[in-house]
């Protein structure tokens, strides 16, 4: 099997990706949920014409020549408003919130009165009808369409559904993603290294870029060099929606995933993608689970990740997949590249007259997680990119895990 381009690879992974089904939430439940049914105001907001001002509800008639002299009547305040009606040459005292009086139709602030008796004011400043007054609906009326479905909810979308009192919510189930490293040599962080052993990386990052991405996580371990092992890790896996895999994904005498994952049932689609890094990257199916098989080499595992397991979870979340292309200047000049696509990692800053600037690290090699933990976006050098000059226009991928 050959080597196939980037995009190729992401639209075979696409193609056959669904929404998952919807689940109703209470509000506590939904931050970072994608909303799978869009929701709309149970009552006008505000639900009755409200003062905006702490002063005097008034008839404008009445104020429109001042000074003039008005009997205060009683006090409406928030959750407790005044029963009577004002009526020509009355005033109510009113509180910022509190419902507008039956026949007012404007407030006085209160710096624009003066006491009189303590049951008049007298009125310095006229008023215009409607003024320091919000209008019931002002901010949304029953009905409204306030949430668009295949929005990701943020604290302001939740506050906004409690206000206009929708207490339960549709959203996307959340996917649920198996990850398992392989490899002899791992051991888990803080653990005592033996000789020719190396810390496990892979699977924290991985799980932290799919929660990012609004995954359940399953953790499934190290798992050893050894085909029994490997079968039994996907046997685990069962349940999940995608299965992410990292390292021993070739064919040497000890990498075992993608024979393990041929017996387990697992229909490949591709192995080995043109991009650098991350060439040795399996992608299959077994039944409705996604299986991705990433590279060992962690800084080749995370950009496949990002190029490949983001636009499949949004996918399954009912988000949108495409990215709008986003370009930066080069730094530095950029050799001729040759048939695969290169990711290269970046740092990204804005120049004087705005515009931002991309500017690679000298050193890319793929095991270098300090530089990608650096970097703030990948430039993106297509197969065959002609030699690029230093202010060349390039599209990058922003890094924002």
């Amino acid at each position: 099997m050959g080597l196939i381009p980037v995009a190729e690879a992401r639209a075979r992974i696409l193609a056959k990706a669904r929404p998952l089904a919807a689940e109703q939430v209470e509000l506590a439940e939904a931050m970072g949920r994608v909303l799978a049914a869009a929701a709309t105001a149970r009552r006008d907001q505000p639900p009755f014409a409200a003062s905006a001002m702490d002063g005097y509800a008034v008839r404008a008639a009445d104020v429109a020549k001042v000074p003039t002299r008005l009997e205060v009547i009683g006090v409406s305040a928030a959750g407790h408003g005044l029963a009577r009606a004002v009526r020509p040459g009355e005033a109510a005292r009113i509180f910022t919130g509190a419902p507008m009086p039956r026949g007012a139709d404007t407030v006085v602030i209160q710096e624009n009165t003066e006491a009189g008796s303590p049951s008049s004011i007298t009125v310095l400043e006229p008023a215009r009808a409607g003024r320091n007054v919000r209008g019931r609906g002002l901010d949304f009326a029953r009905g409204d369409l306030l949430l668009p479905a295949g929005i990701r909810l943020n604290a302001r979308d939740i506050g906004l559904a409690a206000a206009a009192n929708v207490a339960l919510l549709r959203v996307r189930r959340k996917p649920r993603v198996a990850i398992f490293v392989t490899g002899d040599e791992l051991v888990e962080p803080g653990e005592r290294l033996g000789p020719g052993q190396v810390v496990s990386s892979n699977r924290h990052g991985l799980a932290l870029l799919a929660r990012h991405c609004g995954a359940e996580v399953v953790n499934l371990g190290i798992v050893r060099d050894s085909l029994a092992a490997t079968r039994r890790a996907i046997a685990r896996a069962a349940g999940a929606d995608i299965l992410v895999t990292t390292g021993g994904a070739s064919v040497g005498d000890h990498d075992f995933v993608q024979e393990g994952l041929k017996q387990s049932g697992v229909k490949l689609d591709f192995w080995k993608i043109a991009m650098r890094p991350g060439k040795p990257f399996m992608y299959g199916r077994k039944g409705r689970q996604h299986v991705l098989g990433l590279p060992g080499n962690p800084v080749s595992a995370m950009v496949c990740a990002r190029l490949f397991l983001k636009p499949l979870l949004d996918a399954l979340q009912g988000l949108a997949t495409e990215e709008p292309e986003t370009t930066a200047r080069l730094g530095a000049g950029m050799k001729a590249n040759d048939g695969r696509q290169d990711h290269v990692r970046a740092r990204l800053a804005v120049a004087a007259d705005g515009s931002r600037v991309a500017t690679p690290f000298a050193h890319q090699d793929s095991s270098m997680q300090r530089t990608f933990r650096e970097a703030q976006c990948l430039i993106i050098r297509p197969p065959q990119a002609p030699e690029a000059p230093e202010g060349t226009p390039v599209p990058i991928l922003i890094l924002d895990f």
